[in-house]
């Protein structure tokens, strides 16, 4: 056993030191992006403004949505009791959009119902503009990051096909080398892709949320602004 292990002349020694202190290369986040040339600037700048439009949008939505469980009851018992102003002031004191849309329908309260309906649509629509502001960059986002990502790489998987063609080496170390780095761009372009396209639709099913509350206490207003106008008619 103890001539096994003594090492044969002319053999060389093995660097047991070298061997087990070989380090293992690992790659930053920063060099891993470099490594995907021009296309990660355009790339980069999506992904910023994505999560700008996401953050700020949803703060808006959330602040402007915000309805309180018991508005339309107190509206309507101000209404029914005479008190227009007090209606008005209620409304006026949310600092909402839907405070915003009766403050206007309140102050219509004495004209023709078909009027203080259309105001409700109008306001409403204008409401709801403000709150879908500037969603359509993230849908936009959402269609062009992908894309972006497959240009960068096949761009770079036709340049290294041209390097081969110059040095006429095909070597599976070049190959493999410079088309991961390529792949990078095809990566980053779905995941700003999909951040962006997440963000939109999950935008808009607040706003959807909102707008069914909306229809649902524009529908208890008037039916509260009908019943004299029934009423009136039965006698």
């Amino acid at each position: 056993m103890i001539l096994l292990q003594v090492p044969t002349a002319g053999a060389p020694a093995v660097d047991s030191t070298a061997s087990a202190a070989a380090p293992a290369q690992s790659m930053q986040l920063f060099d891993l992006i470099a490594k995907g040339g021009w296309v990660m600037i355009p790339i980069s700048l999506l992904f910023f403004f994505a999560l700008y439009l996401i953050i700020e949008r949803w703060l808006f939505i959330r602040g402007n949505t915000r309805v309180d469980d018991n508005f339309i009851d107190n509206v309507k018992d101000m209404v029914m009791q005479g008190n227009i102003k007090s209606a008005e002031s209620f409304c006026k004191n949310q600092r909402n959009s839907i405070g915003r849309i009766f403050e206007k329908a309140v102050g219509r309260i004495g004209s023709p119902i078909k009027e203080i309906e259309g105001t409700l649509e109008t306001v409403g629509q204008i409401e709801l503009s403000r709150l879908e502001r500037n969603l359509g960059y993230l849908g936009i986002i959402a269609g062009i990051a992908p894309m972006l990502g497959f240009i960068g790489t096949i761009s770079g998987i036709i340049r290294i096909f041209y390097d081969i063609s110059l040095s006429d080496n095909i070597s599976v170390g070049i190959i493999a080398g410079g088309l991961y780095e390529k792949m990078i761009t095809s990566g980053a372009g779905l995941i700003v892709g999909v951040i962006a396209y997440t963000g939109y639709h999950l935008l808009n099913m607040l706003i959807e949320k909102f707008t069914l509350k909306l229809e649902i206490n524009s529908f208890e207003f008037m039916e509260v602004l009908q019943k004299p106008t029934e009423a009136a008619r039965v006698r």
